[in-house]
């Protein structure tokens, strides 16, 4: 151990970390009722430096995307990150802090024999995460991890920000784990489409015959892009932006093209004109919407992001939807039901996704052929479900929420509970959406409101909104104030009023 003197007890408060140099390894130091400790200074899912990030509750909370770390331990307790934070050593010589350059090594305890079979259908966003709790939690039995696409998990919220943008090339897409993973983890991958899953045999068939008899498994099939029922709508030239293979293709067909036609506009939709906007390319959205993200944001925050787009040039068609793509050996044209025709080398499709439960026809399924999942993402015997498949129970009502970071979450419940713990989805819903250089953020799930509290102004990007039923703080949208978003999505885990929430504002 070479320990170094990094900081006077004076400088750290239980309020938020501060990074220091312990010789050449940064590090962040917390405090927790007068105990310091030292982790690793990036979260270890996207870099994000964690001193600027939050302490509340008992976590310190990641800035950008919210993973929240155990204070005493440093474990990961929420997702993205995957993996916990590296720990290093810290010594208190009088009102000196010392720490030691390297993290301490997690000490591997025996594995005990386990003979079950576990599987995990989806290496997206919820299968990662399951596979990475599993192994976490102690399970360390048989893990088949089964998907289609070739590739390790990879991030794909990059897709839409970032890779169209040109700010990444998609071979350096990040994956959701490291090589390092892979090689401990003890994980057999699987690569094939599955065909059926039953339940009551717990036997998994795939489309060229084999089959498999699982323990436990969960359902992690993520959603297939909607295409509208529309003639010309599988045309070449005509795109959905769903998998590193669709962003590939697009941009290669983006390379000699100019003109691209968003049809919907979601926030996969709108980041892709943003992105596409950077990229150079002329963007126009079709959309039936007036304001964007009103349902989810409110109306002031929706026009000042479309207000955001058209001053850097994208065009929106709104109150209207096309009726036919047209072109003959590629699309060259959207009509619209309004009669107005526009021209166009691309069109990206951004209309949504519909669950992926082709394969499991003999369970119970909701109008919109999602899973039904009980509060702990049971959805059978043996089986759990995770991510854009399910609809499950939130503050006592079924929804179906298709947030990237809500499918990890999930995820670690059902891994829980694949394992005997009796666990509940409790955590906070969170997305983000990244348009022009500016990251909006949102907490909760808002079915309805009928106030917003407004701090600073949604037109000048900078702000924070609450939005409430009554004197009950629903959901929270913000722009640039992300150590305060922190530390709400840990406090909102219990009912929080508008006045408690603006005094966490102006503290």
């Amino acid at each position: 151990m070479t320990f170094h003197a990094v900081a006077d007890l004076d400088q750290v408060n239980d309020s938020r970390p501060i990074r220091v140099q312990a010789g050449s390894t940064e590090v962040v130091l917390v405090s927790n009722v007068k105990q310091v400790r030292a982790f690793q200074a990036n979260c270890p899912h996207a870099g994000a430096p964690l001193e600027k990030g939050a302490i509340c509750e008992g976590y310190l909370i990641c800035p950008w995307h919210k993973a929240a770390f155990a204070i005493d331990s440093g474990a990961v307790c929420e997702p993205p990150a995957l993996a916990s934070l590296q720990r290093h050593a810290v010594r208190i010589e009088g009102n000196r802090i010392w720490v030691d350059d390297q993290p301490g090594s997690a000490a591997d305890g025996p594995v005990e024999p386990d003979n079950r079979c576990f599987v995990v259908i989806g290496a997206g966003a919820a299968g990662s995460a399951a596979v990475a709790a599993l192994r976490e939690k102690g399970y360390t039995g048989q893990l088949l991890w089964i998907d289609q696409e070739q590739r390790n998990a990879y991030d794909r919220t990059a897709l839409s920000k970032f890779v169209l943008a040109g700010e990444m090339a998609p071979a350096q897409t990040p994956p959701l784990l490291d090589d390092s993973f892979y090689q401990g983890a003890r994980i057999q991958r699987l690569h094939g489409r599955v065909q059926r899953v039953d339940s009551q045999t717990k036997t998994i068939s795939f489309d060229e015959g084999r089959s498999l008899i699982y323990d436990a498994a969960l359902l992690a099939t993520g959603g297939t892009p909607l295409r509208p029922q529309i003639e010309g709508a599988h045309l070449p030239g005509v795109f959905v932006l769903r998998s590193l293979a669709d962003a590939e293709q697009l941009l290669e067909a983006a390379e000699a093209h100019a003109r691209v036609t968003i049809i919907g506009d979601s926030f996969i939709g709108l980041e892709a004109a943003a992105a596409l906007r950077k990229a150079g390319l002329e963007v126009q959205v079709v959309t039936r919407h007036e304001v964007p993200f009103q349902k989810q944001m409110g109306e002031r925050i929706g026009r000042a992001l479309r207000a955001l787009h058209e001053r850097n040039g994208v065009v929106f068609h709104t109150g209207t939807e096309p009726v036919l793509l047209e072109g003959a050996a590629k699309v060259h044209e959207v009509v619209l039901d309004n009669g107005k025709r526009l021209e166009t080398d691309l069109v990206l499709i951004g209309t949504g996704v519909s669950p992926a439960t082709e394969p499991l026809r003999e369970l119970a399924l909701a109008d919109d052929h999602s899973l039904m999942a009980d509060a702990g993402m049971r959805v059978a015997d043996g089986l759990w479900a995770a991510g854009d498949v399910v609809t499950f129970p939130l503050a006592g009502q079924p929804v179906r929420i298709e947030h990237w970071r809500v499918a990890q979450q999930q995820a670690r419940v059902a891994a829980g509970n694949m394992l005997g713990e009796q666990g509940e989805f409790a955590d906070v819903p969170f997305f983000w959406t990244y348009h022009y250089g500016k990251t909006y953020e949102v907490l909760g799930y808002a079915r309805d409101w009928n106030r917003i509290e407004y701090v600073g102004e949604p037109e000048q990007h900078a702000f924070i909104a609450l939005l409430c039923v009554d004197d009950q703080v629903e959901s929270v949208v913000a722009c640039e104030r992300q150590r305060l978003m922190a530390t709400l999505s840990q406090r909102m885990k219990r009912p929080l009023s508008c006045s408690e929430a603006l005094a966490i504002v102006g503290s």
